[in-house]
C-alpha cells in the first residue's frame, strides 16, 4: 500500500525532470502508488484519473533510488527512456531479490524485448503506443496477485522445498530467488498437481486476464521456473509439457514413466 511520500514537485532534481503527481487532497487514502519510467504526462494523468498516485521519472536509472525511498506497489517500465537500459534496471532488481511488480512498455515493433524482459524478470509487458485499456487491466492483474495472502503451509516436492506464507523456495536446501509472478505461477502448479493446464487457465487465474490472440507469456514464464527448479530443464522431473494442451505438476512423473516401460 502506498504511503505518504516525502517528495513535493518543488524538490525534484530538475536536471532529471522528474514528476510526482499527487492526490489534491493530500491523503493517501489506500491509493496504489506507482512509478512510471519514462516520458508519457498522458499516461501518468490517467493512471492518476484512474485513482493511482504516480511518480514519473524520465530516465530509467532513477528507478532504484526511488524505490529504495519510496513505498510503490508496480513499476512501469518503458524500455524507451533515457538513460541506463531498461534492461539493465530490470536484471539489478531481480538480482537484489526486489520481486516488486513490473510491467514493461515496449516499441510495437519489438516484441522480442518484452520477450527478453520476462526471462529477466518482468511480469507484464504491453506494446506501444499504448491501449490504456489494456494497460489499466493489466496493471489490476498484476496487483489483484501482489495482493494475494500466501498459504500458511509449506510443500515439498522432490528436492524442493516451498514455504508459501514466508515465500521462500529451496533446491536442495539452496535458496531459490522467484519473482512474486513466478511463486504465484508455481503454487497454482502444486495447487493442482496432478492435472493438465492450459495456458489459457493459467492465464485466466494466475496472471488474472484471457488469453491474447498470440502470446508466449505462459510458455517463457515455464522456462524460467524450470531453470531455477529442475536439476536438469530439458528433462524436466517437476513441470511437464503435455503437447499440444499445456503443462502438468508431478512429482512422480518420471518414476510412473520407468514403471510403465519396464
Amino acid at each position: 500500500m502506498a504511503h505518504g511520500l516525502s517528495l513535493c514537485p518543488g524538490a525534484v532534481d530538475d536536471e532529471l525532470r522528474d514528476l510526482l503527481i499527487r492526490r489534491d487532497d493530500g491523503d493517501d487514502g489506500g491509493k496504489r502508488c506507482v512509478l512510471l519510467i519514462g516520458n508519457d504526462a498522458a499516461l501518468a494523468e490517467r493512471l492518476k484519473i484512474e485513482g493511482y498516485e504516480v511518480i514519473v521519472a524520465r530516465r530509467s536509472e532513477r528507478a532504484v533510488e526511488i524505490l529504495e525511498r519510496d513505498e510503490i506497489d508496480c513499476l512501469l517500465l518503458d524500455l524507451a527512456a533515457s538513460g541506463r537500459s531498461g534492461f539493465d534496471v530490470l536484471r539489478e532488481l531481480r538480482a537484489f531479490g526486489n520481486d516488486l511488480p513490473i510491467i514493461l512498455l515496449v516499441r510495437r515493433n519489438r516484441s522480442a524485448d518484452g520477450v527478453l524482459g520476462l526471462r529477466l524478470g518482468a511480469d507484464d509487458y504491453v506494446r506501444k503506443p499504448i491501449d490504456v485499456e489494456e494497460l489499466l487491466a493489466r496493471l489490476e492483474a498484476v496487483l489483484r496477485r501482489w495482493a494475494r495472502r500466501a498459504d500458511d503451509t509449506c510443500a515439498t516436492h522432490g528436492a524442493i522445498r516451498v514455504n508459501f506464507r514466508t515465500a521462500e523456495v529451496a533446491r536442495d536446501g539452496m535458496p531459490v530467488c522467484l519473482s512474486a509472478l513466478e511463486m504465484e505461477l508455481l503454487r497454482y502448479l502444486i495447487e493442482h498437481r496432478g492435472e493438465v493446464l492450459t495456458r489459457e487457465e493459467l492465464l485466466e487465474n494466475v496472471w488474472g486476464y484471457g488469453a491474447l490472440p498470440v502470446t508466449r507469456t505462459v510458455d517463457v514464464r515455464i522456462s524460467s521456473l524450470r531453470r531455477k527448479l529442475e536439476l536438469d530443464p530439458a528433462r524436466p522431473e517437476l513441470i511437464h509439457t503435455i503437447h499440444g494442451i499445456g503443462y502438468k505438476f508431478d512429482d512422480s512423473y518420471n518414476r510412473y514413466k520407468e514403471i510403465a516401460f519396464r
